[in-house]
């Protein structure tokens, strides 16, 4: 694969890291992807499924589960084969295909009836690229969900305080995006945007996020120093607090659906 500098961070990440996000990783609970797919309503399977950066695989593994044609995605290799042994574990079918999110390499129209992307999109190089191809692939009427951290339209100072966290964190993180750009984008690609929700999403404490993310001691002491003087607007936005001596935020979760 050829990738760009953002592409080439987040393949060497997720490639390192794979180990930490099968079972027990805070994704392995999908009761954000059940609730998702009931405001899309039925899918009779089996309806072609692609999950775009699969991670672990905890989406695709579920669509699955409930009898559909699924193809996992990601960018990482190693992330591709935990997918397939959880997948042999779990005794259902799955495809995997290595690719970047930003090239498909599927065919045009009546390819999926769903293309899945979860807590990964802010990895992206290219994002309207990345929902320029998942238009293209889409079968018509076919559905696009999208989950992922965000922040609120007007909430700027917010905004930039956790890109700041979140790049310390994790350098190949690349960017949260708002609401209004997710859905600019649908409409760019020729996607009607059909539900666009943020809830607050409480996460582990800090500490697990760089055990996660295998953060290095500089970048976890800079990360401590933000937290301590976030700005209000921050605080507010993400519930910055102090529990048992464990720093505790909640996360804005976006969930997107689009139709094509």
């Amino acid at each position: 694969m050829n990738l760009d500098p953002v592409q080439a961070s987040a393949a060497d990440q997720f490639g390192r890291q794979s180990h930490r996000y099968g079972k027990g990783h805070i994704l392995a609970d999908v009761s954000d992807v059940v609730s998702a797919l009931e405001q899309i309503g039925p899918l009779p399977p089996p309806v072609r499924v692609l999950d775009v950066a699969t991670g672990a695989g905890h989406t695709g593994l579920h669509l699955a589960g409930l009898g559909h044609d699924v193809t996992c995605a990601d960018i990482a290799q190693p992330m591709l084969d935990r997918v397939t042994e959880s997948a042999r574990e779990r005794n259902v079918s799955i495809r995997t295909h290595l690719h970047p999110a930003e090239a498909f390499p599927y065919d045009d129209d009546e390819t999926f009836d769903l293309v899945t992307c979860r807590v990964a999109a802010h990895h992206f190089s290219d994002p309207a690229k990345f929902v320029s191809e998942t238009a293209r692939v889409l079968k018509p009427g076919g559905h696009f969900l999208l989950i992922d951290g965000s922040v609120e339209d007007d909430q700027s100072e917010a905004e930039e305080w956790t890109h700041q966290v979140e790049k310390l964190r994790d350098p190949s993180h690349h960017r949260f995006l708002r609401p209004s750009s997710w859905q600019s984008h649908c409409a760019a690609a020729g996607l009607k945007t059909i539900h666009c929700q943020l809830d607050p999403f409480k996460m582990p404490d800090l500490n697990w996020y760089f055990e996660t993310a295998d953060t290095p001691p500089e970048n976890r002491r800079r990360v401590l120093e933000l937290v301590r003087t976030a700005p209000e607007q921050a605080r507010r936005q993400f519930r910055i607090a102090e529990e048992n001596g464990i720093i505790v935020w909640w996360w804005r979760r976006l969930t997107l659906i689009a139709q094509k």
